[in-house]
């Protein structure tokens, strides 16, 4: 799936999904990765929603999200109810997705100036 969507404020814009990976830009990441509209952090450790455990989220603290948006791969998968309650309890809302739908997602809220990182777990 081809997203268009091109706001030259950003470093990074989400512009497909697919079974292969994320395209980020003109790129396409094949490994899991944190994304913010001019942040990156590609190799991030879990690559799928059972590995996910609280500690992977603490680079996205460290960006101040309002949300984090957890692209899950083609299908939906929901964390651990303790990974998101350790995110919830930093006063910050998880939100998981399939990859297609966080990638919509991201783009909306950062075109609409908010505080947003996407994780993307991305099988390796």
């Amino acid at each position: 799936m081809q997203l268009v969507q091109d706001p030259s404020e950003f470093r990074y814009v989400l512009r497909g999904v697919s079974a292969d990976g994320v395209l980020v830009n003109q790129r396409t990441l094949t490994c899991s990765f944190l994304l913010a509209p001019n942040q990156l952090l590609e190799n991030w450790r879990p690559a799928s929603s059972q590995a996910l455990q609280a500690e992977d989220f603490e680079a996205a603290f460290e960006w101040q999200p309002e949300v984090i948006l957890l692209g899950t791969g083609l299908r939906q998968r929901f964390p651990s109810a303790a990974v998101l309650a350790s995110v919830l309890r930093r006063g910050v809302g998880l939100e998981a997705m399939d990859s297609g739908a966080a990638a919509r997602t991201f783009n909306v809220l950062a075109s609409e100036g908010r505080r947003v990182v996407a994780g993307f777990l991305v099988p390796g």
